[in-house]
């Protein structure tokens, strides 16, 4: 099976070929999804990653080490992309023996935050990761990068230059067009050491003067036309304080932190891939004694969302979402927040793969995930979101009963629970029509429907205001027809959830929907992607639930008969107040909406 993410536009035979393949590994039951990242019955997983891994292991490359690291910047709350690279650098890790850095990127102060960096553990821990002893922050390593700088200007491969950003860009050049040297290329070992110092001082204003690494102003790699590794940048810095003012550029900083830790393979995504010379040639010219390897895989683009964690700030600044935990956000914090389960997320990293080409992976492919998973988990009860009253006129007033409701038939161990049934009833709206169209079978005038785990109905009238709207609907009951009753097995087209008036919560539902309109929102770059932003992507309603739900934990996982899986909010939701966010609905329509495109 091929990786899942390139199916973006694919056309006519090819679409149903790639279909009929995806529906194959849809229905591949072999990986348990309890068993960790790769599932404990799973087949060992194999991509162009693991076999590197393997053939490193069996040359005993690094000495039969296996060392892999996920580096995120403290900037922002992680997003389901990067939950692929978490799977997949832990993942390798457990796998082969080896360990996992969990190491803090946080060499920009202006965007960092100890609030980021607390979202960050919260989410590996959540997925079901353990870094143990081994957390590390970049900062950690700033006087040692430092000294990296200071030998790179000893050895005459690094200098430091007095050109503006705008005069650098233009110097620079571009891929077809060669280089120009800066005029400060050639000062002495001794000047450069002299202003490096002056500049780590604080005598220079920000952007006054870059230390830049020696390199080839003529290179065919525009990354490697002497780029800068070091900028006067004052800010106060979340760990260390004010104690710096100049910082190390990322290229700088990644390479060496990973040689400092020991690191075997550098796993990183695709827009990495032209920054691996500048990545070695640090570490040749360093003469580190830990050369890690590089590798690099396509980055996970999801569709009718964004990937950006600018673009996810703006959202967050801009009041448009509630916040990064809101839950139509792509965050890890919104997908738990929204109900997601971590082994749902898991089993989705093993699906899409790993691969050296860009794709767009459907969004669909994800809830699937997300619903096969829940679906085994999830505890069923009835509720009831748009609520149309009934009342059974031959059924007694007072009077109720406890009847027996499967928990979930998916896990016999769950067993049953009781539900209440009254005189007054709650069914959904939708499951009534006045004047039905040809093949409607639930509830209308003369027909009959059975109530689930309860009675076949017989709707005999309605009772509407003054609008001319149905307020109450009136039926009748079989009394013979609740399970082991004489016409219990009558044939009835058509089963409905209810709930006792009497008995039900009151709650309110959040009804989640795709955040954009469109598959990518940010392809365009000369449209705001804010413009795509679906305005019916939350829907808010109050809905009738089973009394059984009065004690429902925040995020415990529940599927609504006929109406989806939801949990209650770990955030809004309190006993006297319950609120339930819709995960995802029941209807698996990814499929049928391949075909039709």
């Amino acid at each position: 099976m091929g990786n899942l993410s390139a199916l973006h536009g694919v056309p006519g035979l090819d679409k149903l070929l790639f279909l009929r393949d995806i529906m194959t590994a849809l229905n591949d039951k072999k990986g348990s999804l309890e068993g960790g990242v790769a599932g404990e019955n799973a087949a060992p997983m194999s991509d162009f990653i693991r076999d590197m891994v393997r053939e490193d292991l069996g040359n005993n490359k690094h000495g039969g080490r296996v060392a892999t690291r996920f580096p995120p910047e403290p900037n922002g709350y992680l997003h389901i992309g990067h939950a692929k690279s978490i799977c997949l650098n832990f993942g390798i890790a457990q796998e082969f023996n080896g360990v996992c850095h969990l190491r803090m990127d946080d060499t920009n102060p202006t965007t960092e935050d100890i609030e980021y960096v607390n979202a960050i553990m919260h989410d590996v821990r959540w997925l079901g990761f353990d870094w143990k002893e081994k957390m590390f922050y970049a900062s950690d390593y700033f006087g040692r990068l430092h000294q990296f700088a200071v030998e790179l200007i000893q050895l005459g491969k690094a200098y430091v230059c007095d050109l503006s950003p705008e005069e650098m860009i233009r110097y620079r050049g571009a891929p077809d067009v060669p280089g120009q040297e800066s005029p400060f290329r050639n000062r002495t070992v001794a000047e450069n050491l002299d202003l490096f110092e002056r500049m780590r001082q604080g005598e220079y204003a920000d952007g006054a003067k870059v230390l830049r690494a020696k390199i080839d102003m003529n290179s065919p790699n525009i990354h490697m036309r002497d780029p800068a590794i070091y900028r006067i940048r004052r800010g106060h810095h979340y760990r260390t304080g004010d104690r710096w003012c100049i910082y190390p550029m990322y290229d700088f900083a990644h390479c060496l932190s990973d040689s400092v830790e020991g690191i075997t393979h550098s796993i990183c995504t695709l827009e990495f891939e032209v920054h691996r010379p500048l990545y070695d040639w640090i570490l040749d010219a360093l003469k580190t004694p830990c050369h890690p390897q590089q590798i690099e895989f396509a980055r996970l683009n999801l569709s009718f969302t964004v990937m950006s964690k600018r673009k996810l700030l703006q959202m967050v600044e801009e009041g448009l979402v509630s916040g990064w935990d809101d839950p139509r956000m792509p965050t890890i914090a919104g997908l738990r927040r929204r109900g997601c389960t971590p082994e749902a997320i898991r089993h989705f990293a093993r699906r899409i793969g790993v691969t050296k080409y860009n794709g767009l992976t459907d969004v669909a492919l994800l809830e699937h995930s997300l619903r096969e998973d829940l679906n085994r988990r999830a505890r069923r009860v009835m509720a009831v979101l748009k609520p149309l009253k009934v009342v059974l006129t031959n059924y007694p007033e007072g009077k109720t009963e406890e009847l027996e409701a499967v928990n979930n038939p998916e896990d016999p161990a769950a067993g049953t629970r009781q539900v209440p049934f009254s005189r007054v009833l709650y069914i959904e709206r939708d499951d009534f029509m006045e004047i039905p169209p040809k093949k409607f079978f639930r509830l209308f005038p003369g027909n009959e429907v059975r109530l689930r785990y309860a009675y076949i109905i017989k709707c005999e009238s309605v009772v509407k205001n003054a609008a001319g709207e149905v307020e109450e609907v009136h039926c009748t009951i079989d009394p013979e027809s609740k399970s082991g009753g004489a016409t219990s097995g009558r044939k009835i087209k058509s089963t409905i959830h209810w709930v006792s008036a009497a008995h039900a919560l009151d709650a309110e539902v959040r009804l989640y929907d795709r955040l954009f309109t469109v598959e990518q929102p940010d392809a365009d770059p000369e449209r705001d992607f804010k413009t795509f932003m679906n305005p019916k992507s939350l829907e808010v309603g109050r809905a009738k639930l089973e009394p059984s739900l009065a004690g429902a934990q925040p995020l415990e996982p529940y599927q609504f008969e006929r109406l989806g899986y939801f949990c209650a909010d770990n955030r809004d939701s309190q006993p006297d107040k319950l609120v339930f966010n819709r995960t995802v609905g029941l209807r698996d329509a990814w499929a049928k909406e391949m075909i039709k495109g």
